[in-house]
């Protein structure tokens, strides 16, 4: 698998604040990140292939965004666009600090805990490969009444020891 090289690497980070029942980056303070054009020529194969070299992160699936705003309370998400380009949506669609990138193929997106997330629209054949720490389950939450007590274990969470797609050294070992 080619990655690009972490000196020539472009990476957005983002602070998005709570909006109503959606703690976003609030909690362990980690940002959003965005490794644009992290993978070069991806494939769903070779995405999972690096994933699993580095061995921080479990590949689950191949598939695009949920339409609808939701977060993980139980674990962090590695989000890598295997193909395709599509306009997503992190903090919530209403919040006004939220985030609306276009991911494209070779584009990844380390989701902190806590940080909602949807697509806004598919601009064709989008496909990401989502990952999650090993040993994490992730679990749906929409900032509804009644998960509170989810968002309060995000704070016990750990972080990433090395980073998920480049290793030893990494922009999300920086934050």
């Amino acid at each position: 698998m080619s990655l690009t090289p972490l000196s020539a690497l472009r990476v957005t980070k983002h602070q998005i604040p709570a909006w109503k029942g959606y703690p976003n980056t609030s909690i362990q303070n980690k940002p959003l990140l965005i490794y644009h054009g992290a993978f070069q020529n991806p494939s769903a194969s070779k995405i999972e292939s690096q994933l699993n070299a580095v061995g921080i992160v479990s590949p689950a699936w191949r598939y695009t965004m949920y339409s609808q705003s939701h977060f993980h309370s139980t674990t962090h998400e590695v989000l890598s666009i295997a193909s395709g380009s599509a306009k997503c949506c992190f903090g919530h669609e209403d919040n006004p600090h939220r985030v609306e990138p276009v991911l494209s193929a070779g584009d990844v997106v380390v989701v902190p805990a806590g940080v909602s997330h949807r697509l806004l629209e598919d601009y064709g054949e989008f496909q990401m490969v989502g990952s999650y720490p090993i040993g994490k389950d992730w679990d749906m939450c929409y900032g509804k009444a009644g998960e509170e007590d989810k968002v309060k274990g995000i704070a016990s969470l750990g972080w990433f020891q090395k980073d998920p797609v480049y290793g030893e050294k990494g922009p999300s070992l920086d934050v």
